[in-house]
């Protein structure tokens, strides 16, 4: 086995050249962490041609187009390719399909040919790696777009010698979202028929894509170790937990990374002070720019208390909305940053109307916010009822900001909880997903907060966390180099 591995990521989205979520940002950093070790990395995307505008980013024409036949149809796919930062990307061209406003459908939305759409760039992204100059040693997938691609690595595509000897490794970044299409698209794609059954790819007489992915993938990884197991069981498991514990065996938790350059207190020029853990001076000037920016009281002593997410109810944004009223009548400010859910948003614009000086709402996203929101705040609110991994906790405590946050996924993995260890307590946990274990463990956060001494250290320590892609990189080359020998 050679000691610099040829690795091919395949995924939907990868930071900066086509982003809805957290899946972009690990494809677009952790193959930067793996080439560092040593490797040989290309990331295939579709090629948004709209996005690609939006992001500014350049791309070149190669010499090789693929022809596919998809729903009934023969179709020519240009591949492009662009570097960014010295990561190569190659890109799958088929306008008709991929020159569209969103990545995946409307807003709060689909399209309806999203199988056609990924199943036809899971083929042409087989046949790119295949013309790669040398052997490709694992073919590393992502969620339910990239899916089939082990089916397809097994049933069709075992004869192309380059691709032929690779292993596969699936990795889940969310098991709520399993790409299930009706059966009549096995056909209409050319799907491998003698695979749609209870044991492969069918589900309830509907194609699941990530059933093929468990089925048949070498390997199989989720963003945290406390997911893996999360998801073998009924509460988390989103009505396959049965079939996942067939798979078990290889199944493994391996946590995300941060873009640690790209979130540093110290750089950031989006902030008011510039500050480190042990510089921290800058923040207190972070907290008093951000409460005169949203209108609130300007005071060091009040506890600003922060939240930046998807208004769901899967974030726990109803955990929040039952608190925020007698958190502000103990003096606390609230500010949040965020859309989604139409309801959460009339509710927190109603709150911020009523009470201008102490909470304020942001609807939507916006990054210098977002930046300004984790450098300001004392504490970073994350009451999610599940979170495969989560980036919000690992920036704000990167900024100092101490999360208080639901214990799972990978909140419990990267947070450790006061109240079990508070040597090394980096935040706060709480257990049960209701109104009263969120307040309860806020108010632990409080009182510490109110003890200028253990506020510092809890803060200190969160903000000297190792967050860097680098050892999670190094698992996954664990992971890899073990698939090989077998």
């Amino acid at each position: 086995m050679p000691s610099a591995l040829n690795i091919v990521f395949i995924a939907s989205e990868a930071s900066p050249l086509a982003k809805t979520g957290g899946l972009a940002d690990v494809v677009g950093s952790l193959p930067h962490a793996l080439k560092h070790l040593g490797h040989m990395l290309t990331v295939i995307i579709p090629f948004y041609r709209r996005q690609l505008r939006q992001a500014g980013v350049e791309t070149t024409a190669m010499d090789q187009s693929i022809e596919i036949w998809a729903d009934g149809m023969q179709r020519q796919c240009p591949l492009h390719q662009a570097e960014c930062d010295g990561l190569r990307f190659i890109l799958v061209e088929q306008d008709n399909l991929f020159d569209r406003d969103g990545i995946y459908g409307p807003d709060g939305g689909a399209y309806e040919d999203n199988l056609l759409r990924y199943l036809l760039f899971n083929r042409v992204a087989l046949e790119a790696a295949s013309l790669l100059d040398k052997p490709v040693d694992i073919l590393h997938c992502h969620d339910w777009q990239t899916a089939m691609i082990p089916l397809l690595l097994k049933t069709q595509y075992q004869h192309q010698p380059n691709i032929a000897g690779a292993k596969t490794v699936y990795t889940i970044h969310n098991l709520a979202y399993q790409g299930c299409f009706p059966a009549s698209w096995i056909h209409r794609l050319g799907l491998p028929t003698h695979h749609f059954h209870p044991e492969g790819y069918e589900f309830h007489d509907q194609i699941n894509c990530m059933k093929a992915a468990i089925a048949d993938a070498d390997a199989l990884t989720t963003v945290s170790p406390t997911y893996a197991k999360e998801i073998l069981t009924p509460e988390y498991g989103r009505h396959i937990d049965g079939f996942l514990r067939n798979h078990a065996y290889k199944l493994s938790g391996i946590v995300n990374g941060l873009d640690i350059d790209q979130w540093d207190p110290l750089s950031d020029s989006a902030i008011a002070a510039r500050y480190g853990a042990e510089k921290i001076d800058g923040k207190k000037h972070c907290k008093e720019a951000l409460q005169q920016q949203c209108g609130l009281t300007i005071s060091a002593d009040t506890p600003l208390l922060v939240l930046i997410s998807r208004l769901a109810e899967q974030k726990g944004i109803d955990l929040l909305l039952a608190n925020a009223g007698g958190w502000m009548e103990r003096g606390y400010q609230i500010i949040v940053l965020g859309s989604g859910d139409t309801h959460d948003e009339r509710s927190l614009h109603a709150l911020a109307g009523a009470h201008p000086s102490s909470l304020y709402f942001w609807r939507g996203f916006n990054d210098t916010l977002a930046r300004q929101i984790y450098a300001g705040g004392d504490i970073f609110l994350m009451p999610s009822r599940f979170e495969p991994c989560g980036l919000g906790q690992l920036i704000a405590m990167r900024y100092g900001t101490v999360p208080v946050l639901r214990a799972t996924g990978g909140l419990k993995d990267t947070v450790i909880d006061h109240a079990t260890n508070p040597a090394h307590a980096t935040g706060f946990h709480f257990t049960d997903a209701t109104p009263e274990a969120f307040d309860t463990a806020l108010e632990s956060a409080i009182k510490n907060y109110r003890q200028p001494y253990h506020w510092s250290s809890i803060r200190a320590r969160a903000m000297k966390r190792n967050s860097s892609w680098e050892a999670s990189a190094a698992a996954y080359v664990t992971l890899y180099k073990r698939l090989l020998d077998q």
